[in-house]
């Protein structure tokens, strides 16, 4: 279920293919694109570039 107003839930998907998630929100007028964040996976043990999955 989505959030009230413009603001949507997404899902963080690790890039370094270890399956790890970060669920956050975003601004879908402020950013129309796909979010890419550089968060730290614990399965990884290093900081990998995290992108938002549909």
């Amino acid at each position: 279920m989505a959030a009230k107003g413009t603001r949507l839930n997404v899902r963080l998907v690790s890039s370094a293919g270890t399956g790890y998630i970060y669920s956050t929100t975003k601004n879908r007028r402020n950013t129309p694109e796909r979010m890419r964040l550089r968060k730290y996976d614990p399965t990884a043990r290093a900081h990998v570039e995290f992108v938002e999955a549909k």
